[in-house]
């Protein structure tokens, strides 16, 4: 679901939603555990402050964007026992913590994504390059099968 920007223009906390049009490429997912309200990543969205998707019970195929920082960790692992969906998250692959959830594979999405902020749609690059992270085959299929640009690596 969001990043929180740590620019100067920010100086409070803004939450930045994952375009749409990224999601949409890979097919319909049935839960997002870290949604937000009228931005729909998925059929089911779990959105703070009413239901906090560590919590609940998660269902189907899911989308996660997971706060970025040291929880990633606890939300990626929570997906990996699911195990079935599509994580996107900064690709820092030299931290220790995310190696053992990229034995399946992951794409490095080209170029920076444009991330879209909760305060009058205005986009902002993430900083960082991101990745997909698949839990479960087929959603191997749906990253590679979708019109994303960008590299495979196994």
């Amino acid at each position: 679901m969001t990043f929180v920007a740590t620019d100067s223009e920010a100086a409070e906390s803004t939450t930045w939603l994952t375009p749409l049009s990224l999601v949409r490429t890979l097919g319909e997912f049935d839960l997002d555990p870290c949604g937000y309200p009228g931005h729909d990543t998925a059929k089911t969205l779990f959105c703070l402050p009413e239901r906090d998707g560590l919590e609940c019970a998660w269902f189907g195929r899911v989308w996660l964007n997971p706060p970025y920082g040291k929880e990633a960790k606890t939300w990626l692992g929570r997906l990996d026992v699911h195990g079935n969906g599509i994580a996107l998250i900064f690709g820092r692959l030299e931290t220790k913590w995310i190696q053992p959830f990229l034995s399946n594979g992951f794409f490095q999405l080209e170029g920076r994504i444009n991330f879209i902020s909760d305060r009058g749609g205005k986009t902002g690059n993430a900083g960082a390059p991101s990745i997909l992270i698949p839990f479960g085959r087929k959603n191997i299929g749906s990253i590679l099968s979708s019109d994303l640009h960008g590299r495979w690596f196994q």
